[in-house]
């Protein structure tokens, strides 16, 4: 079965009546329960637990991490930080959620700053789907409406996605790249933009579906591990060649 972490800050939550009202348990707890629902198992974590709830055993029991933050980038460890890259790198995948855009591991993935424009007016969001093919896509129709949205708004300051999932249009006028996938190394990563912290935006069943459906595309596969460095040959060939200065 995949084991899923669902990171959150949960600062919000705590420090709001409003976003409280929303997500009384916090928005991890809404994700995992979604997550659970379709057949994952799920633990959650957040920032102020001893080294944010990833720890090492947590980490590498990990196949797929999601990851939602807001206020609170800049608190999180660099040695953390340092933990989850090297396990993204090394095959685990990572679903980076709306306002975690900014948070230290995407824009260390990224290499750029990951800014956009952004307006916060309740306005309505239509994520088309671009990329009806792609596994993330399954089971959707041709778009998903959500009816009070944080807009996000280009140019969204990232590389190119390996595939665009989604592209998003807002009542306001903006257009943004919504649903984006890469690999680093040999994990898997999607962007996936919807979800401010005061709209309902993780109990839409649409919404739950495509968190699902990411989770299952951005899970290792049981491909070969590549090797790196020196290597023998595999068939027999004249290795007497000396000028080598390695």
């Amino acid at each position: 079965m995949t084991q899923v972490t669902v990171w959150n800050e949960y600062r919000h939550e705590r420090d709001s009546d409003v976003v409280a009202e929303v997500y009384p348990d916090g928005i991890h707890a809404v994700i995992a329960d979604a997550l659970e629902s379709g057949g994952f198992d799920t633990r959650t974590a957040t920032l102020d637990e001893p080294e944010h709830g990833l720890t090492e055993e947590v980490l590498d029991d990990t196949d797929v991490l999601t990851w939602w933050g807001h206020a609170a980038h800049d608190e999180v460890r660099d040695a953390i930080v340092d933990r989850v890259h090297e396990r993204v790198l090394d095959g685990m995948g990572l679903l980076v959620l709306h306002s975690g855009h900014y948070s230290k591991i995407f824009t260390r993935l990224m290499g750029t700053s990951c800014s956009l424009k952004w307006r916060e007016s309740a306005e309505t969001e239509r994520l088309w789907v671009v990329e009806p093919g792609h596994p993330i896509a399954d089971g959707l129709d041709e778009y998903i409406e959500i009816d009070e949205a944080e807009m996000y708004g280009e140019r969204f300051d990232v590389p190119a996605p390996d595939t665009l999932v989604f592209n998003s249009w807002f009542e306001g006028g903006e257009v943004f790249r919504s649903g984006c996938c890469y690999r680093r190394g040999n994990g898997r990563i999607f962007y996936f933009r919807p979800g401010h912290e005061t709209y309902p935006v993780y109990h839409n069943d649409t919404v739950q579906q495509v968190l699902r459906n990411a989770v299952r595309w951005a899970a290792p596969g049981d491909g070969p591990t590549p090797e790196f460095g020196n290597s023998e040959p595999i068939e027999e060939i004249d290795l007497s060649d000396d000028r080598t200065v390695h």
